[in-house]
């Protein structure tokens, strides 16, 4: 990746506490559990007979930990965080204003109040690129693109929150667009506002984007305990935007896409159930960063081509689905004919979050079969349970890294959206090699 190596004495100085403290914890927890057992054993060998105690015994105790952890523990971790998450949904970030144009959710006549929007959600509809930003990088005109959004605060459930997106929608003329992305956030309802902003430039603002909030979470806690609700969040704003769609003349719809990173991917393909059903109902799609457990991602690559990699799939030679772990380049297979809906989902070799899955405990992952990819080192190789705590430890780390690696997808929208958009999108044709690099730069300087 570039990055120069860490000295040998940083990884001695974190070897203490990365191998003692869990060692003490794993201890202190066994051997509370074994006095738990011993004790609640030697009171029911006063009732019935020593080979019942031990199994009753033992079941109590197992069943009772499952129990405890799940019920307990996690749920009120969870209850906890999300009250305390819940406090900063109301700050606003530095230099965020409520929007002055009623293309925008918050703006004047809006359906949505700005103080509902939550804290990215106000921040999704205050920035992006203006008509002027975008006339000025495309050297020719440009119109003010549509941002639509919900906050958690803004309706009392996910059914009427993506209602209200979609009302408010239609209320900015977001219909009458050329190009309609339903999006879905990841965690606390922030999106990357890398893949709106190089929509916006590439369309010449006759663009727009429907989104919503679902979790107080950050994207971290959200991957981890919140896929229940990206998922519904997912389905329900992407069946409400379609039912609207649906209604208009079909020679006066949008281009419809979804897209959406990490968890945001998982909430996207909640509503489709397959290859098909993506290329009937929508024009295409962009899916960042998937996480390993996403349902159709991992359909895809499981059912790959013979010959292609995990790394590098190829599923039914590219007629819907490709993948892409090098924005360098287009998306395999060069040369194979992509007619119809274009769905891309973009991967690096080293991005944990597609990778990571309890599986790899003990089962070895392909992708440690095959040749490693072009951003991993060789000596990586799979050993149980060892290669999942290693990947499971690389994961707060996903995003500090060069941009192409790692969970860093920003620079690569540009490459991705023109790839989903294809030949016949708005602005084809226009972006060489020269504005593009430009446009990249636009996006996420290096």
């Amino acid at each position: 990746m570039g990055i120069a190596s860490d000295p040998p004495v940083s990884s001695l100085l974190l070897l203490p506490i990365a191998a003692v403290v869990p060692f003490v914890a794993l201890v202190a927890a066994a051997r509370g559990l074994r006095w738990l057992y011993r004790h609640l054993d030697r009171r029911l060998r006063r009732w019935i007979g020593p080979r019942a105690a031990d199994v009753l015994t033992g079941a109590v105790i197992v069943i009772g930990t499952v129990m405890v952890v799940n019920g307990v523990v996690v749920d009120g971790a969870v209850r906890v965080a999300d009250r305390a998450f819940s406090l900063q949904n109301k700050n606003t970030e530095p230099g965020v204003t409520a929007p002055t144009t009623g293309f925008r959710s918050g703006g004047p006549g809006s359906l949505v109040s700005w103080d509902s929007l939550g804290r990215y959600g106000r921040s999704f509809v205050a920035r992006g690129p203006t008509a002027a930003q975008i006339a000025s990088l495309r050297g020719g005109a440009a119109i003010p693109p549509v941002r639509a959004y919900a906050g958690l605060d803004s309706a009392a459930s996910v059914e009427e929150r993506a209602r209200l997106a979609v009302d408010d929608l239609e209320r900015a003329g977001g219909f009458s667009r050329s190009v309609l992305v339903v999006a879905t956030t990841t965690g606390s309802g922030w999106i990357d506002p890398a893949s709106p902003d190089a929509l916006e430039y590439l369309t010449g603002g006759d663009v727009a984007t429907v989104t919503m909030q679902y979790s107080y979470l950050p994207s971290w806690l959200s991957y981890l305990v919140d896929q229940d609700r990206a998922r519904d969040a997912g389905r329900e704003l992407f069946d409400a935007v379609y039912a609207r769609w649906s209604d208009l003349p079909a020679d006066a719809r949008p281009r419809l896409f979804v897209s959406g990173e990490s968890l945001g991917s998982f909430g996207a393909e909640a509503a489709f159930s397959g290859e098909f059903d993506l290329r009937n109902r929508t024009s295409g799609a962009l899916l960042a960063g998937p996480p390993n457990f996403n349902v159709l991602y991992r359909s895809f690559v499981d059912e790959r081509d013979a010959g292609s990699t995990e790394v590098d799939p190829v599923y039914r030679a590219g007629r819907t689905v490709r993948f892409s772990t090098d924005a360098n380049g287009p998306p395999p297979p060069v040369g194979e004919p992509w007619t119809g809906a274009h769905v891309l989902y973009m991967q690096h070799p080293s991005d944990p979050v597609v990778w990571w899955n309890t599986d790899l405990i003990l089962v070895r992952p392909d992708w440690l079969e095959e040749p490693r990819g072009r951003d991993v080192v060789d000596a990586v190789r799979w050993i149980p349970f060892v290669t999942f705590w290693q990947v499971t430890f690389d994961l707060p780390f996903a995003l500090d890294v060069p941009a192409g690696h790692g969970h860093s997808y920003s620079r690569e929208y540009v490459d991705g959206w023109l790839a989903v958009l294809g030949p016949d999108g708005p602005g084809a044709g226009e972006w060489d090699a020269a504005r593009t690099e430009q446009l990249r730069d636009v996006i996420a300087p290096l």
